[in-house]
């Protein structure tokens, strides 16, 4: 047995938690083996002939690697490096950046959510900046994992919040989830929100109404 395949059996991880350490080029291509071998499988189980019929010819491959590669990658890769600025004129004003367009997988029914997030910044005084597109490429990190909205919201908070420490922090999602939509009671939206506070946005109301009125407002004019 590989090196790769060996570890590939360690043990596993939460859904929407990081591996012990991040792939490796031989270990991503022998987890998207083993994982095609068995979609072959479930294929099988289902009665669909994945060998003959030219609309699922390839398919267990297919999904291997977007399981692997897209869906799932958050959890295989390091979080993002954060480029930060000299916060030199010392802007303690509010900071809110969004719709930043959310793509996850829900954990319960491995069906699509999609959605928008928003962050709401207070920099502190003594701190620095953080680059806009940083805050996108923080969200699509943890996304791309087996989700729950209400874990997904806390996990960027906590990242953000750990990694920049601002004088505040607030992330809001609003998103649809498929497994009410295609199933089960066949929502017509199946939308929900879910909110995180940190720091002076858990302490002050206000600051609170302010971020959501500005998620409004920013929803609005994205439309």
């Amino acid at each position: 047995m590989s090196v790769a395949l060996r570890r590939l059996q360690s043990r596993p991880s939460a859904a929407n938690e990081a591996l012990e350490a991040p792939l490796s080029s031989d270990e991503r291509e022998a987890m998207i083996c083993t994982a095609s071998e068995k979609l072959e499988e479930l294929l099988e189980i289902l009665r669909i002939d994945h060998r003959n019929d030219p609309n699922t010819r390839g398919t267990p491959g297919r999904v291997a690697k977007m399981l692997v590669n897209e869906l799932l990658r958050g959890r295989s890769v390091p979080p993002p490096v954060l480029t930060d600025f000299e916060n030199r004129l010392v802007y303690q004003g509010m900071i809110v950046t969004g719709p930043i367009e959310v793509r996850s997988t829900c954990a319960h029914h491995l069906m699509p959510i999609r959605g928008e997030a928003f962050i709401g910044v207070l920099p502190s005084a003594t701190g620095k900046v953080l680059g806009l597109s940083k805050y996108d490429r923080v969200v699509d990190h943890f996304a791309t994992r087996l989700q729950t909205q209400e874990e997904l919201v806390q996990q960027i908070g906590d990242f953000l919040w750990q990694n920049t420490a601002p004088r505040g922090l607030a992330v809001r999602i609003s998103a649809s989830h498929m497994c009410r939509m295609q199933r089960g009671v066949r929502a017509g939206s199946g939308r929900m929100v879910t909110n995180a506070y940190f720091g002076a946005f858990s302490e002050e109301a206000g600051l609170k109404d302010e971020f959501l009125r500005e998620c409004a407002s920013l929803e609005t004019t994205s439309r």
